[in-house]
């Protein structure tokens, strides 16, 4: 067990998130003969294959899962001891950051961020992941992610969170859509085939599609995608429309016009959530205090008038 060091331990964990060594390379910033050699270490010290290959990557074998909870609870606890013996410095860090998010915070929290890091001379690394359909709670208090930024009408009350910014919806088209001069109305908003963010898993979505439901209308969804970029590229290449929050169509106003939907919609908040257990980690506190940082200084959109015809 002498031979046992922490990289190994690292190694044998992001196998058993990501089930594939290509895929665990990357979580460790690592090259895959890197994680082949390492998991060729840890074979010889348990005396057991632990991970077998398959048509996808790998499977873990029956061992593999047993120490797998016991591996975790390690990592964590010395992780744990190292912060609290130290001072967090991002100048001397060269820890892996995830964050969970959309594209849109990314585009206005990564470029500041970069700048701080770039100021100090940090060798931190950070991943952006998408929330997809991640289950947010399980993955932050699993150490898989250190923060989420979310958008929610209501507050996430199974994770700690701090309100980054408050928001409401608005309708969007491009400026030259053969439509864009009319005022939109309930049957012009179901006529018009629209563009939807992860259709099926957003509380939005079921919310309007409720309130359509009301009169005895239905929208027209079009096209799902995965990212906000992609909805502003669609509308600016097509006749579709979409309902984006304020500041997303903000970003974009020289492209659309937007305008008061049709009926009434509850605001939203942007919100920074984290795992209680983190309070104790120095390191997730630097990184959260900067991004509510960011987030205070990026504040000057909310105040921002509503472009319109």
């Amino acid at each position: 067990m002498r031979s046992l060091d922490i990289g190994m331990v690292r190694t044998f964990d992001a196998l058993m998130r990501e089930r594939s060594v290509s895929r665990a390379a990357a979580r460790l910033f690592l090259s895959q003969p890197a994680v082949s050699a390492s998991l060729a270490r840890l074979r010889k010290i348990f005396n057991d294959p632990l991970f077998i290959r398959t048509g996808h990557g790998v499977s873990p074998t029956a061992k593999a899962q047993r120490l797998a909870p016991k591996i975790e609870k390690a990592l964590f606890e010395f992780s744990s001891l190292f912060d609290e013996e130290q001072d967090f410095s991002p100048g001397q860090s060269s820890r892996i950051f995830r964050v969970a998010g959309s594209d849109y915070p990314s585009s206005w929290v990564l470029p500041a961020l970069g700048r701080v890091l770039a100021a100090c001379g940090s060798a931190i690394r950070i991943v952006w992941e998408p929330v997809g359909s991640l289950n947010l709670q399980d993955s932050l208090s699993r150490g898989e992610l250190d923060l989420a930024l979310i958008a929610r009408m209501k507050p996430p009350l199974e994770l700690e969170h701090s309100v980054l910014y408050e928001d409401h919806y608005v309708y969007a088209l491009r400026r030259d859509h053969p439509r864009a001069a009319e005022q939109v109305s309930l049957d012009s908003f179901c006529e018009i085939p629209q563009i939807f963010l992860g259709y099926g898993t957003s509380t939005l979505d079921d919310r309007i599609d409720e309130i359509l439901a009301a009169t005895g209308r239905q929208r027209k969804a079009q096209m799902v995608v995965s990212s906000f970029s992609q909805i502003i590229h669609q509308l600016e290449h097509s006749d579709y429309a979409a309902v984006l929050g304020q500041r997303v169509a903000l970003m974009q106003a020289d492209k659309l016009v937007t305008q008061a939907l049709p009926f009434a919609l509850p605001s939203y908040s942007s919100f920074l959530c984290w795992d209680k257990n983190s309070l104790h980690d120095p390191g997730i506190q630097w990184l959260k205090n900067q991004i509510l940082t960011i987030a205070q200084q990026n504040s000057v959109m909310a105040s921002a008038p509503l472009h319109g015809l």
